[in-house]
């Protein structure tokens, strides 16, 4: 989320926050795919991580991309902590540790969303090898222990940094150490919404193996292949992770909302303050706990808002679905990881195939692959099928999906050309890191530095 809103609409019944989720429905011809990556920064002498502050920093990229993209600065006190494009084309922000983030526009088709990252990544580059700057994209830090990580002067990350050790074992690791690839997808009604929260909640895992990214800490292999994916099975399950009520009957709007207010808050923003909300949960706010302890303690819309966007099921819901499954990734991953999920989800056939695949699935059996994927990757197993020949199987739907979409390029390709990187892993039956994994036992003679040079953007 690029910056916290401010919407000052009150609210005094959970019926309007189940009816602003229900206001994401929108025709079919008005889907969108909006895409977001996350890269870890680093100093090309050296490797090591790039401060928030200084004459080559995290504040001088920020500038350096404000100047050259005319955006508008975003701000937390008197520091820069964002971008925002003009309406509808996207933002910049910073992670806890200084990922740099592109939230990208809500574009039509795949090959919009290619051009966009290419665009983004090059002018990235331009301010960027000045000051001695690249990215990495992978799901996890390899190298860098947590006390080495920078952070960044977010007033609601100083909340979730004292917050997170009281309800989690990992929440730290995933709020400075991993990255991510996310794809944001619409839902045409509630029924539509129900189906496609049901079918990718159960594939998201499959999207954590293909994925997988993350074999390193702290310079050494760390026995997993998505150490991210690990990270999220004890961050804080409360707010995080695989819940039954969205894979079973009873998935709703209002069913979300119910959850979703029983959740510890975070903050509330008041006059461009953040206030420590982590002892009450927004159910508690709406019948008045915050009323003594902050000027202005109605709840309004821009809380509510704020408040979801502080869920972290593998599957957010917005006014859109937002797939959170995947570590991050070199530049084909993010046009990869958009096109699996579109083909899937897109198309009403490549969506009732998918359905009809994991109808049987059940919440143990989705749990414990969801537990296994992290260190198994492809070889793991879901519902009594090896995940490899799942793969196969939901790749093909995807690819139906993208052909039956037709989107044509100048060149007269369709969509499924961003499927390639996929096609490889399950040729090869080896993820990216199995890759890494190889190179650090062969080529790389123990190291992990050599992936600085070679899989920098």
């Amino acid at each position: 989320m690029a910056r916290d809103t401010t919407d000052q609409t009150p609210i005094s019944a959970a019926s309007e926050l189940t009816a602003y989720l229900a206001s994401g429905s929108k025709p079919k011809e008005e889907f969108r795919i909006g895409t977001e990556h996350e890269k870890f920064v680093f100093f090309k002498a050296g490797h090591g991580p790039v401060p928030y502050a200084g004459d080559a920093s995290i504040h001088a990229l920020l500038t350096g991309m404000q100047k050259a993209l005319g955006w508008e600065p975003i701000m937390d006190g008197d520091n820069i902590i964002g971008l925002a494009g003009p309406s509808g084309a996207g933002a910049i922000s910073l992670e806890p540790g200084g990922q740099f983030e592109l939230s990208g526009a809500p574009l039509e088709t795949l090959h919009q969303t290619c051009v966009e990252s290419n665009q983004h990544l090059a002018t990235l580059r331009t301010i960027a090898e000045p000051l001695g700057i690249r990215f990495l994209g992978l799901g996890g830090s390899p190298k860098w222990s947590l006390a080495e990580t920078p952070r960044m002067p977010k007033s609601r990350y100083e909340i979730m940094t004292r917050y997170m050790p009281k309800v989690g074992s990992q929440g730290l690791d995933m709020m400075y150490r991993t990255c991510t690839i996310q794809v944001n997808l619409d839902f045409s009604s509630e029924a539509d919404m129900i189906k496609k929260m049901r079918v990718s909640t159960k594939l998201q895992s499959l999207a954590t193996a293909l994925f997988a990214s993350s074999p390193f800490t702290e310079g050494k292999p760390n026995g997993l292949v998505s150490w991210r994916g690990d990270i999220w099975r004890d961050t804080d399950n409360q707010r995080s992770g695989l819940h039954r009520f969205m894979i079973e009957d009873g998935m709703s709007f209002e069913r979300y909302t119910e959850w979703a207010l029983d959740v510890p808050m975070y903050f509330v923003v008041r006059d461009g303050r953040y206030h420590d909300c982590t002892h009450v949960t927004f159910r508690q706010f709406m019948n008045g706990a915050l009323k003594g302890g902050i000027a202005d303690w109605e709840p309004t819309l821009g809380d509510w808002t704020n408040h979801i966007s502080t869920l972290f099921p593998d599957v957010r819901l917005k006014r859109f679905l937002e797939m959170r499954g995947a570590d991050g990734g070199p530049w084909r991953r993010i046009c990869a990881l958009p096109a699996f999920w579109v083909g899937l989800l897109y198309d009403d056939a490549a969506l009732d195939a998918a359905e009809d695949l994991t109808k049987s699935w059940n919440f143990e059996q989705v749990s414990a692959f969801r537990d296994s994927v992290p260190k198994e990757g492809l070889k793991a197993t879901v519902a009594g099928h090896g995940l490899l020949d799942v793969a196969r199987e939901v790749l093909a739907i995807s690819r139906a999906g993208l052909q039956a979409r037709a989107q044509l390029n100048g060149d007269g390709q369709d969509e499924t050309v961003f499927l390639a990187s996929l096609d490889e892993i399950l040729a090869k039956k080896a993820t990216l890191a199995d890759d890494l994994l190889m190179l650090y036992n062969g080529r790389w003679n123990g190291s992990v530095e050599p992936v600085f040079e070679e899989y920098q953007y």
